[in-house]
């Protein structure tokens, strides 16, 4: 049997509550993507051009780093599949979420890409994830779902990935 792993960041809760949803509707494991320096309400505000959020997104090389420990990479080869989640900033996903996946090796792993967004699509997402993990098995493509989406909802779109 396949061992399931949701990963997910949320700066604001939002992320979170679909990653919980999706974990159970996997009976996965949960973990979230944890920045070095935790995001404040300033730092995302997107309507300030000196924000930490606007700086970092201004910036396609920016890393933010990741806390210590990063529990979530240290179990990656414990998994079969893996579901990485996050917000879509300016059209893509944040950069602490790059951070994340250029820091362990996804050779060969299934992985499913997953973003909350009001509006926004998530193709910026899931061109984001795949060029910074491209040695992984990515299902499907980066499916935005609502954070409040209901577990059959869920259960719908991952019957739809074949897994």
């Amino acid at each position: 049997m396949s061992k399931t792993l949701v990963v997910y960041f949320s700066a604001t809760g939002q992320t979170e509550e679909l990653a919980k949803t999706i974990a159970r509707a996997t009976s996965g494991n949960l973990c979230a993507i944890h920045p070095a320096q935790p995001y404040t309400k300033e730092d995302l505000n997107w309507q300030d051009p000196e924000s930490r959020s606007t700086l970092e997104m201004k910036n396609p090389e920016t890393r933010p780093a990741l806390s210590k420990p990063t529990p979530c990479l240290d179990c990656i080869r414990d998994y079969d599949i893996i579901f990485i989640g996050c917000p879509v900033w300016w059209g893509t996903a944040p950069r602490v979420v790059l951070t994340f996946l250029e820091s362990a090796d996804f050779s060969g792993k299934k992985m499913i890409s997953f973003a909350t967004s009001a509006k926004t699509e998530a193709a910026g997402v899931d061109n984001a994830v795949k060029k910074a993990c491209p040695k992984a098995n990515w299902i499907g493509e980066c499916k935005r779902l609502a954070p409040t989406a209901s577990i059959e909802e869920v259960r719908e779109w991952i019957a739809s990935l074949g897994l």
